[in-house]
């Protein structure tokens, strides 16, 4: 009776760095075969093992803001003296297909993507406490102090923006985070604004008629 949209689910999650957002994401991806990650642009350099095309598309500033204005991106921010950006045609294309596309991108981004798309669902990702974040942080150990409190600083900044975002996950164990997540993806596949139509077939049509007229079923008399 109800015909859902075919078009894929576009899922924004977000969240000050430290929050676990990758670790969620991944689990996420192992337990659903129908959700693609895209991958973000950036102009910053590779950390540790990180791969071009796999972690990131690593480009230099000057090819980043060409792109920009080629309106190769679906939106893009700057972070920490960093261009971060979504590549527009693979995530058009996967949604086309019904397939669910996640991205993992900063505040700003999310605001413009919301603008263009207002169907996105915005999640953001919280960490359990402030201590709890600065201890990911220094634990990670690929950055100078002075980066380590210039993030921890932006965390504050970002944790004020949660009332944009349509849901709160805080990521305290990684397991029960990631249960949460696709908890609110099945959810908002049953949204009402997910139905393109309602409509009855002709057995289900030819049901409703012999109910409607046969007298077994009139109680008026």
């Amino acid at each position: 009776m109800i015909k859902q949209k075919k078009s894929g689910q576009l899922i924004v999650i977000s969240g000050p760095s430290g929050a676990g957002k990758d670790s969620v994401v991944s689990r996420l991806l192992e337990t659903n075969k129908n959700i693609w990650l895209s991958i973000s642009a950036t102009s910053r350099s590779p950390r540790g093992k990180e791969e071009d095309g796999v972690d990131y598309y690593f480009l230099d500033k000057k090819d980043f803001e060409k792109k920009i204005k080629e309106d190769y991106f679906l939106e893009y921010a700057k972070y920490t003296d960093n261009y971060y950006g979504t590549p527009k045609a693979h995530i058009i294309d996967k949604l086309n297909k019904g397939i669910d596309v996640i991205l993992v991108i900063e505040i700003q981004g999310a605001k413009q993507i919301k603008e263009l798309l207002p169907e996105t669902v915005l999640i953001f990702i919280m960490p359990p406490t402030k201590k709890d974040l600065l201890k990911r942080l220094v634990g990670r150990q690929t950055e100078s102090k002075d980066k380590i409190i210039s993030r921890f600083e932006r965390a504050y900044q970002e944790i004020n923006e949660v009332s944009k975002y349509n849901y709160v996950v805080v990521n305290d164990k990684v397991k029960k985070a990631t249960d949460k997540v696709a908890a609110i993806l099945k959810a908002e596949k049953c949204r009402v604004d997910r139905i393109e139509e309602v409509c009855l077939n002709n057995t289900e049509e030819l049901l409703h008629e012999g109910l409607i007229d046969n007298k077994e079923f009139d109680n008026s008399k």
